[in-house]
């Protein structure tokens, strides 16, 4: 290159790189330029300090390096900047041959929109790690993983994670979405039912849950885990009281509880007896307290299920091993296809093993090879190692088996709604139940007898302990009222039927009554001083020794005077029943009848919310208790509760993340 040949030339020459003070190009809110050298500028990359050529002597290099190594995502870059990077790098189709010069549109030069850089927060990185770690579960050490530390440093260098300061935020994420929960707590209807469940460890530890089940402000059933206890003993009659008193006390909500629902860890009548003693002194205007479902529902199904394989184990295990065959044995998947289509098979169900730990893949498992029961049935003549051929006896006792499996998969399916179902929506599955095994119970078939005998009589015992919550709470739905339950009791009972309808029916009557008393101002009285003043007091007022009796006969004075407020539940039951439809929110129908119905709408609030299982929707099926996984168990109570807590918290809404 020629240099200079006077000075005025070399003098605009040393003054190039000055005159170059505004640079419009995006690369420069990424890059700043620095000497290197006498006659050399080099550009360096904000972010990992790589130097780029830019100026060497008179030779401009250029931004286009510059913009591919943003494009390339080496560095961290704003994602709305990298589109207007790539915006910069137009698309240069490939020349194939020479007639595709003509093509090529001529490349245009656009200048960077100007815009202010983006400036690395040092508390983001630790916040969304943190709602990683709860979210997904991870141990908080795997900030301590060679691998981990390496990708998000890729990603950012100046990302510096510690795991002090991350479980750190973790819980102050648990405390800003713990005053959320708290401040929708404090607006609710009505009562808040409880749900109460236990987690085992290989520790010999038990956590217990506290899942509370309420109708907000806006009449929406909402569902939080309240509080995770670690219990050191379980096997204390009081340590589940005392569990339930800590929690009712930390929300403020001591004489808001309506119900308790346990699972079948809670078989111990001691256990039981204080819970429900419990209830009676927290809440005794509601039928003195005692409304306990003594067992899970998902819990109960998963039993049933597991009996009825258990009592085909030998059987279903010749399936298994068919279906197993099929799906790993080299060649077999093909050949059992070519044979399939050969015998016009119309099944469309997929062979897969089941996982013995959930119930219903086991039952998925059995009815997609009972439908191709034909095609093993012929297996065996064109493939010699096939040894696992089922009869056509044996078929067919699978087949019954499907059935029931069926019975128990349809009324799990209800608690894997997408929103957390009302109680009403269970009561045709469980009394369908109860009629079903009845009725197989003395079946003809010896084989029906025999495996649905037991199930019948376990599931009794759980139907006579729930029915009439069940009960109460499809009377409550519009659409069924005491209609359903007349009808559904008169197959179950038969001639007993009478009997169980008035149970139903009278029990509601005096809940109402209670829900009555409880809308009622505390009654006032008027008694005479020494001196013959006339005072005006209400039954918390200290009142003089024999004169409770006059109270009494006021209070009664006023429960008569609100005697019309007791047609409510008759008018209700009296009105012609909706229509059925699929779309139907009973909650939203309440809301819209309040007026009419103030004191039945709010016993509907809280009946409508129930909760007839204690787990969450992932282990309706699993056939083994829900265990605590050794890290958490290492960690402090407090941060155990405050990660599962959180991750039920974030999961319907954040007010730290948006």
């Amino acid at each position: 290159m020629a240099m200079p040949t006077n000075s005025s030339e070399s003098h605009r020459a040393d003054q190039q790189p000055n005159k170059r003070k505004k640079k419009r190009s995006i690369v420069w809110e990424y890059f700043s330029i620095a000497k290197s050298g006498t006659d050399c500028t080099r550009a360096y990359c904000n972010s990992c300090k790589k130097s780029f050529a830019y100026i060497s002597g008179s030779k401009l290099a250029g931004t286009s390096h510059l913009k591919r190594h943003i494009k390339m995502g080496v560095c961290s870059v704003d994602r709305r900047n990298n589109e207007k990077i790539s915006q910069l790098i137009p698309y240069a189709p490939i020349k194939t041959d020479s007639t595709a010069v003509d093509t090529i549109p001529p490349r245009r030069r656009y200048r960077g929109i100007p815009g202010p850089s983006i400036p690395f927060k040092k508390d983001t990185p630790s916040q969304s790690i943190a709602k990683m770690i709860i979210m997904h579960e991870y141990p908080l050490n795997i900030l301590d993983d060679h691998g981990f530390v390496e990708f998000v440093r890729f990603l950012h260098p100046r990302v510096h994670m510690d795991v002090n300061s991350v479980q750190e935020e973790c819980v102050n994420i648990y405390h800003r979405e713990k005053q959320d929960v708290a401040n929708m707590l404090s607006g609710i209807l009505g009562h808040v039912n409880l749900a109460l469940d236990l987690w085992e460890s290989d520790q010999g530890l038990c956590y217990l849950l506290l899942t509370g089940y309420f109708v907000d402000s806006v009449w929406k059933l909402q569902k939080r885990i309240l509080n995770v206890v670690m219990l050191p003993f379980s096997d204390s009659e009081a340590a589940f009281s005392y569990a339930v008193v800590d929690c009712l006390a930390s929300w403020g909500l001591e004489h808001k509880i309506f119900t308790l629902t346990l699972d079948a860890s809670f078989a111990n009548e001691a256990v039981q007896r204080n819970l429900r003693g419990l209830l009676s002194v927290m809440n005794p205007q509601v039928l003195n307290g005692q409304l306990i479902l003594g067992n899970c529902y998902a819990r109960i199904l998963s039993c049933l299920a597991n009996d009825a394989l258990d009592s085909m184990i030998s059987l279903i295990k010749k399936v298994r091993d068919s279906v197993k065959y099929v799906t790993t044995y080299r060649g077999s998947e093909e050949e059992f296809i070519e044979l399939k289509q050969r015998l016009q098979n119309p099944s469309s169900k997929r062979l897969t093993i089941d996982d013995q730990t959930k119930w219903n893949t086991t039952y998925h498992m059995l009815v997609a090879a009972s439908e191709l029961k034909e095609v093993f049935s012929c297996l065996d003549t064109s493939d010699p190692n096939y040894k696992d051929t089922l009869s056509v006896e044996e078929w067919k006792l699978v087949e019954i088996l499907c059935v029931y499996l069926k019975l128990f998969f349809d009324a799990a399916n209800v608690l894997l709604a997408p929103t957390h179902p009302t109680t009403n929506l269970f009561y045709h599955e469980v009394s369908n139940i109860q009629l079903t095994l009845a009725h197989a119970a003395t079946s003809q078939d010896a084989f029906t007898r025999n495996l649905t005998k037991p199930l019948w009589e376990k599931f009794s015992e759980y139907w006579n302990c729930s029915c009439l919550i069940f009960a109460v709470a499809v009377v409550m739905d519009p659409r069924f009222k005491m209609k359903l339950v007349e009808f559904s009791f008169s197959r179950i009972y038969g001639e007993d039927a009478g009997t169980w309808i008035k149970v139903v029916d009278e029990g509601i009557h005096e809940l109402f009554v209670e829900y009555i008393v409880l809308s009622l101002p505390p009654p006032t009285f008027v008694v005479e001083d020494r001196e013959g003043m006339k005072l005006e007091m209400s039954p918390e007022d200290e009142i003089p020794a024999g004169d409770d009796l006059s109270s009494f006969d006021v209070y009664i004075s006023d429960i008569a005077g609100s005697q019309h407020m007791k047609s409510e539940l008759d008018q209700y039951l009296e009105e012609p029943l909706l229509p059925r439809t699929q779309e139907f929110d009973v909650l939203s129908w309440w809301k819209q009848n309040s007026q009419n119905y103030p004191t039945l709408s709010r016993m509907a609030s809280d009946i409508l919310c129930i909760p007839v299982s204690t787990g969450a929707p992932d282990s309706v099926f699993d056939t083994v208790t829900k265990k605590m996984d050794s890290y958490r168990c290492s960690l402090k109570p407090s941060t155990v509760e405050a990660l599962i807590c959180a991750k039920d918290w974030l999961q319907y809404g954040s007010s730290s993340f948006s």
